[in-house]
């Protein structure tokens, strides 16, 4: 069961290899968070106890029933596709499949090699039975992302078939520590966790350390709305992380190491844990990995849903079992981390980056993306977008190429609005901004950040206002409350918001708004601190006369402020039945029986009631 050198390393992969080779058939059931919440747990079940020996299944064809492997992979990108289905040899890929469907699939694509045309993605008037021709994944490079959706994601034989833990085989049998972190530190790469900080350059910090006892750690407190990136690493390809961090640790000397995710990624846990253990049996994680004399031991520690707990002193704050809240540095973590040790701390992305440039080289990795930002980048695309998933692109793809090319433009046809990058801590672009590159340096110009890759796409029909309430709304409710001026300034900031959702505002709480953001920004303690005002400051900037509109005309451009609106009673259609006045519980509404009535909208409390309440559809909204 042990592997105990590079070369048993690679005899098992040849025999698995052979194993794989058995299965003349492979269903490869997409069970990521997306897929399994669409019942993809069902169809799973369905088509094992379909091909399960397929008994009592057009019997006089039995000679001819090809030897199946029903595979749950991770995710396969088309999330809102869902449940997603590939077959294999033939490259099917079917979308919205249904329990009931499974039989069909059965007979036809597993036995017989045929296609099920109806559970074709159709792009426009154009059927793609094929992965490869569908646009939303035949334009991405996956590097991370390489094997999600393609392999058994519970199986460690998989993984180590498809090239797993032959970069782990090189680095601690032919490498140097050093001169692992001279690669990675030649490769450019850039933590994917939001402040993108030379990954290399954070390696060295620890290795150089006169204290012997370091740690490496995970960050997949994946805490943005909207953002599923790492968590679906997690669930697809986990082995591809863990020898990431294997890796990191033979670098600089750690013994011990800890991956920090969400509780609210139930799935994640799952197969880490299944990960790991199959990983230990296999001798690649442990003690005398690959008989090398590398020790190396993982653990799992599940955070409680902070978002603060994201930011990396919080963070280790939290493992060690303290409440999680940020620290004043210096020190860094890479002097005193975790228990006050040398910690590198990287996110998961950074860490399944790590196999494929020991493997293949730096050189190889800085072919793709930009000069300062190599290699790629996952993002989740969400919002009013025809395609909604996860996606990874070299750095420096533009908005336009994600949006139109990849994510297929705005659904019915909407007028592209902005698109909020980086999370609540992240700022808003706009269409103007379509063709500027997504890397580091250049979405900082933009005054935003790319944080760890949420992309929320919206439409004419947004308010940007409201998304600046939400926004604030859900970082001041996460501050720590550790420093005044997060927990005050946020907290003051969304009272303003607020008020002018409300139709309350005055112009001179613009003013404030201003004063406030330049205030928590240049004073809070930490890093989510000091971003939780960019997007007010984005849009204040680019949507300055929405704010204004809100204030001075009461009315909401994009009809989404309730509050701004305005009932109206159309005296051609009211027959003073008086039904309106005897439900309005402010008393707005006044009239004379058998007249037109008349609602006071300075005392309405825009309620509907009466809207609700009348049968002849006099009372109409304005906004």
């Amino acid at each position: 069961m042990r592997i105990n050198s590079k070369e048993e390393l690679l005899n098992k992969k040849a025999q698995i290899e052979q194993k794989l080779k058995d299965f003349t058939c492979r269903v490869l059931v997409c069970s990521g968070t997306g897929c399994m919440a669409s019942g993809a747990q069902k169809i799973y079940d369905e088509m094992v106890r379909l091909c399960e020996g397929i008994d009592g299944v057009r019997i006089e064809m039995q000679k001819d029933i090809p030897h199946v492997g029903v595979i749950k992979t991770g995710c396969q990108g088309l999330c809102e596709l869902g449940p997603l289905m590939r077959v294999e040899p033939y490259g099917y890929q079917y979308v919205h499949v249904q329990e009931e469907d499974c039989l069909e699939i059965v007979e036809r694509t597993v036995r017989l090699g045929q296609p099920v045309d109806r559970l074709f993605y159709r792009h426009g008037d154009e059927v793609c039975p094929k992965p490869e021709d569908i646009p939303f994944l035949n334009r991405q490079t996956r590097i991370v992302l390489e094997n999600c959706g393609k392999i058994d994601a519970e199986s460690i034989d998989e993984y180590i078939a498809a090239g797993g833990f032959a970069a782990l085989a090189k680095a601690v049998t032919e490498m140097t520590p050093q001169e692992v972190i001279d690669e990675v530190t030649r490769s450019g790469l850039r933590g994917r966790g939001g402040a993108g900080f030379p990954a290399g350059k954070k390696w060295s910090q620890v290795a150089r350390q006169a204290e012997k006892t370091r740690y490496v750690v995970c960050n997949g407190d994946e805490g943005d709305p909207g953002a599923f990136m790492d968590g679906s690493v997690m669930e697809g390809d986990p082995y591809k992380m863990i020898e990431g961090m294997i890796i990191a640790a033979y670098a600089v000397g750690a013994e011990n190491g800890y991956i920090y995710v969400r509780a609210e990624y139930p799935l994640s846990v799952a197969r880490l844990r299944l990960a790991i253990s199959q990983a230990e049996k296999y001798g690649l994680l442990g003690d005398n990995i690959l008989g090398s004399g590398v020790n190396f031991h993982l653990h799992i520690n599940r955070g409680a849903g902070a978002f603060v707990c994201g930011e990396g002193s919080a963070l280790t704050s939290s493992i060690e079992g303290n409440r999680g809240m940020p620290r004043v540095k210096p020190p860094r973590t890479v002097e005193k981390g975790l228990w006050g040790k040398p910690t590198v701390l990287n996110n998961v992305e950074t860490y399944a980056n790590v196999p494929k440039i020991i493997v293949q080289g730096a050189d190889w990795f800085r072919t793709i993306g930009t000069e300062g930002s190599p290699g790629t980048k996952t993002f989740s695309l969400t919002g009013a977008i025809e395609n909604t998933g996860l996606i990874e692109v070299p750095m420096g793809t533009t908005l336009r190429e994600i949006i139109y090319d990849i994510g297929g433009g705005l659904k019915s046809g909407a007028a592209f609005k902005g698109v909020q990058i980086g999370g609540p801590s992240g700022g808003c672009l706009i269409e103007d901004q379509l063709d500027a590159p997504l890397d580091f340096d250049s979405v900082k110009k933009l005054d935003a950040i790319m944080g760890s890759g949420g992309l929320v796409v919206m439409d004419e029909n947004t308010c940007m206002v409201e998304v600046a309430r939400f926004f604030m709304s859900f970082t001041q409710r996460e501050s720590c409350g550790k420093c005044v001026p997060c927990r005050e300034g946020t907290k003051r900031m969304l009272e303003i918001l607020e008020k002018i959702v409300e139709g309350r505002g005055e112009m001179s709480d613009l003013d404030e708004l201003e004063e406030l953001a330049t205030m928590v920004q240049s004073m809070a303690l930490c890093g989510l601190g000091k971003s939780a005002p960019l997007p007010v400051l984005s849009t204040m900037k680019r949507f300055r006369e929405e704010y204004e509109e809100h204030i001075r005309d009461k009315k909401c451009r994009a009809k989404v402020c309730t509050a701004l609106r305005q009932f109206h009673i159309n005296p051609e259609f009211c027959i003073g039945c008086g039904k309106c006045a005897k439900n309005c519980p402010a008393g707005a509404i006044s009239g004379k029986i058998k007249s037109p009535y008349h609602i006071n909208n300075d005392v309405c409390i825009k309620c509907g009631s009466c809207k609700d309440n009348c049968n002849f559809d006099a009372i109409y909204v304005e906004m």
